[in-house]
């Protein structure tokens, strides 16, 4: 199991998992300077989340390139995975709850949602 992520951690972490591979000055340049922050603390980031198991390296004409070994969407998933078994217990009712109160859901995030519950009806209805 791979070890927590904090939130500057996860913020670097979803970048190289959308962009990567990247070596660590291609995101500090294209998304530390956004963010504030400085190319040693991107490589501190970096490094930590390959000693955790988020991220690979691999030399490639001389310098390290970094990659997520899991496409982005897959990271994602874990993350909030975590996050609710961590957070809420592995219960989803306070998230469904936070949801349902949400005032700026989007048409096209309620779709997302509507169609995740047909997807879950129809999976509880084959198994029955």
């Amino acid at each position: 199991m791979k070890k927590a992520v904090g939130e500057q951690e996860l913020a670097v972490l979803r970048y190289v998992a959308e962009h990567g591979p990247l070596t660590v000055g291609e995101v500090a340049e294209r998304f530390g300077e956004a963010q504030g922050l400085a190319r040693s603390t991107i490589l501190t980031v970096m490094e930590r989340l390959r000693n955790k198991g988020h991220l690979t390296r691999r030399k490639a004409e001389g310098v390290f390139q970094y990659s997520s070994p899991v496409p982005a969407s897959e990271l994602l998933r874990g993350v909030v995975g975590d996050f609710v078994q961590r957070s809420l217990a592995g219960s989803l009712s306070p998230f469904v709850t936070y949801l349902a109160e949400a005032e700026d859901v989007s048409e096209e995030e309620l779709q997302q949602l509507q169609d995740v519950v047909a997807r879950l009806q129809s999976r509880k209805q084959s198994k029955e």
